[in-house]
């Protein structure tokens, strides 16, 4: 399955909440704060099976991260794999994907934007430039915006509107302009509305 490119706010009403983040979702959610379709008004959230519930939040997690189904079983299996708590693990993953960072140093919108500007080159790595979204940084790598990027209206509206604070794992330097990975983030320190081990018992399966 291709990554998704349709309406944003219909998938936000199908959860429940703001998945992208985006002012358009919330005005959705306000006026019409239940499922799309044509019966969406007599849909009751709270009368679903189990298996409802879990798949419901691989696909808010799926959708948050903007990964596509076979990126994200493969990020639940290496974290399988890995010592410690599976669902954190996974979290965390998905947490120092470069696109994320990207929106968590407040440099992008959204998500959907920080990959588009890591896709186009404007983001460095360690003093190397990273073009793939994907790309999973290590503690202590410094991830800084390229000279053009730094000049670029968007990044400069979304830096200064925006005033996004970096969770505690990110060190913010260089005016804005670079972070570095401090640490691993924690799952505190993760503020995703999703269950994850919702979705630990959807892959168990």
């Amino acid at each position: 399955m291709s990554r998704y490119t349709g309406p944003r706010a219909r998938v936000s009403r199908r959860f429940g909440v703001n998945i992208w983040g985006t002012k358009g979702e919330t005005i959705a959610l306000d006026r019409r704060p239940y499922p799309p379709g044509e019966h969406g008004r007599d849909r009751r959230r709270g009368n679903q099976s189990d298996y409802l519930l879990q798949l419901t939040e691989k696909q808010k997690a799926r959708f948050t991260y903007g990964l596509t189904e076979k990126q994200f079983r493969r990020t639940y299996d290496e974290a399988n794999r890995r010592s410690g708590v599976t669902g954190e693990n996974m979290l965390r993953y998905l947490e120092l994907r470069l696109d994320n960072v990207v929106y968590r140093a407040g440099w992008g919108a959204t998500r959907p934007q920080a990959r588009q500007l890591v896709n186009h080159g404007h983001i460095v790595v360690n003093g190397k430039r990273v073009d793939i979204a994907s790309y999973r940084v290590r503690k202590g790598d410094v991830v800084a915006l390229s000279e053009k990027a730094k000049a670029m209206i968007l990044v400069t509206w979304n830096r200064d509107v925006l005033d996004r604070v970096p969770p505690p794992w990110l060190e913010t330097g260089a005016e804005g302009a670079q972070v570095t990975v401090r640490e691993l983030p924690l799952r505190e320190h993760i503020d995703v509305p999703v269950r994850e081990q919702l979705i630990v018992e959807l892959y168990s399966k």
